[in-house]
């Protein structure tokens, strides 16, 4: 069960990162006039800190499956 939910969390993880690379992409590729536009700018901040939580997905998924293979060699 613990690796089904491991599996999950670096599945979300990476397309979260996926988002991020999207965004930031996006963040660039506007005018700079468009970037003065405070809703659009707290909104490409907000997104970003949302995948930013998705990179902590990774690291737990990451930690769990290593726990999971340690708890299998000691067996």
């Amino acid at each position: 069960m613990f690796m089904q939910i491991a599996i999950g969390a670096i599945g979300i993880g990476i397309v979260l990162m996926v988002g991020y690379l999207v965004i930031a992409q996006v963040k660039v590729a506007l005018p700079t006039a468009d970037l003065n536009d405070s809703e659009l700018n707290d909104s490409l901040d907000s997104t970003q800190a949302t995948v930013f939580a998705g990179f902590g997905l990774v690291a737990v998924g990451i930690i769990v499956l290593a726990a999971f293979g340690l708890i299998n060699i000691f067996r």
